[in-house]
């Protein structure tokens, strides 16, 4: 039997997401990101195609290697302006009942433990239907407006990412106890006192010695993503993500990075199956192969060359405003998104400049499948049993006009060919996801933190045995 097919719609709280230029199309409506209407008219659309989620992606500062600047990010409108995406979290889910909602935030810009109450607040707000995005952030500009004077080392970020999420995993797991809330009326007892227990985390990077400061929310920890695809973002995934989100463009790549993550997954203890992983994909899709054909051009004569290379150019920290069109994209040593560079620089295909800004105007780095339903279902499950792929985390070319035509045309398709859900499952985001509980499985690292007094005692205990005598 062949297998499910899962969908995320991949989105940002921005204009045009991943197709630069495309603001300007009559039908488009990104100008809008500003409105909550765009955003609860998007989320009924996606729950009426049975999306697993919308995933909201997020940078924190601007594109500003192409040509040494951020003039033509601006001028572009190259994701910014960009607005804070945790905010979406409870329009969303006012709108729908069933659609997850992945949240995007970076672990190099703000403290874990004032994020962490951000994050169960959403949680509690959307009844358990919150993902959080992992990522480690790769811009320069970033790091600069915060005061870090510039982004640290790609390896570096990675190691403070793990300790960043163990202390989360120690606030939501470890800090409130189940049972810890009992709301007793009658003998006026909210919470027991002596189940709320401090953390005491003292790292390399974080000290958080106190409790958290929300009771557990329906999932405790938000469901995992993860995005990235260089060696640790996949030694990270493969320890720490439930879904992992990767941006292969072609189906070699793709099939390599889901047995290696697998594989990492197994040899962490974890079960390799319950490790979602989804590519980056736009699709254009009408009632024949000639009507979607039509569509791709006309959509592509709104492309600007200009911001495209602008993501390019920032999401590998190549400047590649400095290379003539007919140049060849070559590999350089960068601190931005290692795997961009590697995919584009190291696949199985040479890539001229002019080719990778018509390849990234619509959709970014993802793939474009272009056909009738039929068409872009074969394409679908060709490349989900080539690459044991689980899903395709949706980019779009047109708001809310691609989602529209995924959910009128594609969906229906492949439902009728069933590999595609027809309904959603019961239960938080995690449970739909796995048709396991609400929280956590015992096999994932965040299990090690529910019993706090231990891991604090073992914790004092390595201290002294650390100690010179």
């Amino acid at each position: 039997m062949s297998k499910t097919i899962r969908f995320n719609a991949f989105e940002m709280n921005c204009v045009g997401h991943q197709s630069p230029g495309l603001w300007r199309h009559p039908r488009d409506r990104s100008w809008q990101y500003k409105d909550l209407e765009y955003w609860t008219d998007l989320a009924k659309i996606l729950e009426r195609g049975i999306f697993d989620a919308i995933f909201i992606a997020d940078v924190i500062g601007y594109y500003d290697v192409y040509k040494g600047g951020n003039y033509h990010a601006l001028h572009q409108a190259a994701q910014i302006p960009v607005n804070d995406p945790l905010q979406l979290a409870a329009p969303l889910a006012l709108a729908t009942e069933h659609l997850g909602i992945g949240i995007t935030a970076s672990t190099s810009f703000e403290h874990p433990y004032t994020f962490a109450r951000r994050l169960s607040t959403a949680d509690h707000h959307t009844k358990g239907r919150l993902a959080w995005n992992v990522v480690t952030s790769y811009l320069e500009s970033g790091a600069k407006n915060v005061g870090q004077g510039g982004l640290a080392d790609h390896n570096n970020r990675y190691e403070v990412a793990a300790e960043y999420v163990e202390v989360l995993y120690k606030l939501f797991e470890g800090s409130w106890e189940d049972g810890a809330v009992v709301r007793d009326r009658e003998k006026g007892v909210f919470t027991h006192p002596e189940k709320v227990h401090e953390i005491g985390h003292k790292g390399k990077y974080f000290e958080v010695p106190g409790y958290h400061l929300c009771e557990p929310s329906p999932q405790r920890t938000p469901v995992l993503f993860q995005a990235g695809a260089s060696g640790p973002g996949k030694t990270f995934a493969a320890q720490h993500a439930e879904c992992v989100f990767v941006a292969a463009p072609t189906q070699t790549l793709l099939r390599d990075y889901v047995a290696e993550v697998r594989r990492q997954a197994a040899l962490a203890g974890r079960d390799p199956r319950k490790l979602l992983i989804y590519n980056l994909v736009t699709v254009i899709v009408d009632e024949t192969d000639e009507k979607a054909q039509a569509k791709f051009e006309e959509y592509q004569r709104y492309v600007s060359y200009d911001g495209s290379l602008v993501f390019m150019s920032g999401w590998t920290g190549i400047d590649f405003g400095q290379y003539l069109p007919t140049d060849t994209v070559r590999r350089v040593e960068t601190n931005a998104i290692v795997s961009a560079v590697e995919h584009l620089a190291g696949g199985d295909k040479a890539w001229t400049i002019e080719e990778l800004a018509r390849w990234g105007g619509i959709g970014g780095l993802g793939p474009v499948f272009v056909g009738s339903p039929s068409t872009v279902a074969d394409i679908l499950q060709q490349w989900v049993e080539h690459t044991d792929v689980d899903g395709f985390n949706l980019a779009y070319a047109i708001a809310h006009e691609t989602f529209e035509d995924v959910v009128h045309h594609l969906v229906p398709e492949l439902q009728r060919r069933g590999v595609y859900a027809k309904d959603y499952a019961p239960g938080t985001l995690r449970e739909k996801l796995f048709g396991d509980g609400p929280t956590l499985p015992d096999n994932h690292p965040a299990a090690q933190f529910r019993d706090i007094e231990r891991v604090k005692r073992e914790a004092a205990q390595a201290v002294e045995t650390a100690e010179p005598v």
